[in-house]
């Protein structure tokens, strides 16, 4: 169990919410729906930044046939207003602190270079726990040697730090071709995985939970193939597309992932399972 605060629940919670308002201002149609939409995503993004990938997917209204496109417009432009407002007074907040533009905050690059340098490349390789520990102390030496390496202007600057470190280890990924496709499908199975990570948990949660996770992608693919709503299904594949794509490329987790992923999953299994279970509910006898 973490004794830490985890960022995840309330993620999930601006970032299903903001969702909501925007399928509801596109249904009704409301542009302070919109605004609020926007609103929200970007206090998920404020919560975790990697919501900021997510803007684009507030023009969706753009493509949706059932109205004349001012109108669609008007719904897309209002959530990105909100977007914009929401998230304007932290990035001003940011300009004022540090005299620089900084969206949100200043890990991408810290964060690009623990998964994306040559030092990352024995995390992909560890087969068991001790393996792992051991490669993450040596990530975390190489960094902080490189941090330090960096001139007194770049170290004392986030945003040229974070810039610093991306480059460094954008530099080895083009200088090691073998070992980018190598870390790439390591961080692309990570994400993937249907069961937790062996190096960390019993043989039997491990069978308990892939049985489970094994279940829910099935029935979700089967949701997917039958939601009536094609326009919502497409949004939400991007949606996972997006998500995945941004972290295989930047970190992944399974904690990234189940905030990412799961609640689609589990909204389109919950209709695919039902589909299954409605022609067995239709020929049973009517209760007496």
């Amino acid at each position: 169990m973490s004794s830490d605060v985890q960022s995840e629940p309330l993620f999930v919670a601006l970032l299903l919410s903001a969702g909501y308002l925007l399928l509801a201002a596109t249904d009704r149609p409301s542009s302070n729906l919109a605004v609020l939409g926007g609103a929200l995503l970007a206090l998920a993004a404020l919560t975790r930044s990697s919501a900021l990938m997510l803007a684009p997917l507030l023009l969706a209204p753009l493509w949706d046939g059932r109205y004349p496109r001012r109108a669609k417009a008007h719904i897309a432009f209002s959530a990105l207003l909100g977007f914009g407002l929401a998230l304007a007074p932290w990035t001003l907040r940011n300009a004022l602190v540090f005299r620089e533009f900084i969206v949100v905050n200043d890990g991408a690059g810290y964060v690009f270079y623990g998964r994306n340098s040559d030092a990352a490349i024995p995390l992909a390789g560890a087969r068991d726990r001790a393996e792992l520990e051991r490669a993450a102390d040596g990530l975390e030496r190489v960094r902080l040697d490189r941090i330090l390496a960096l001139p007194e202007a770049v170290r004392s600057s986030p945003g040229r730090l974070s810039r610093a470190l991306t480059s460094v280890a954008a530099a080895e990924r083009l200088a090691d071709p073998g070992g980018t496709v190598r870390l790439l499908a390591w961080k692309t199975w990570d994400w993937l995985r249907p069961y937790p990570d062996p190096r960390f948990w019993p043989r039997s949660a491990v069978l308990a939970v892939g049985a489970y996770m094994a279940a829910l992608f099935l029935c979700a693919g089967i949701g997917f193939a039958r939601a009536p709503r094609t326009g919502v299904s497409v949004f939400c594949l991007v949606l996972l597309a997006a998500t995945m794509l941004f972290h295989v490329v930047l970190e992944t987790n399974w904690r990234y992932r189940t905030a990412n992923w799961d609640p689609v999953l589990l909204l389109y299994s919950s209709y695919g399972a039902a589909t299954l279970l409605a022609p067995r509910r239709r020929g049973a006898p009517a209760p007496a």
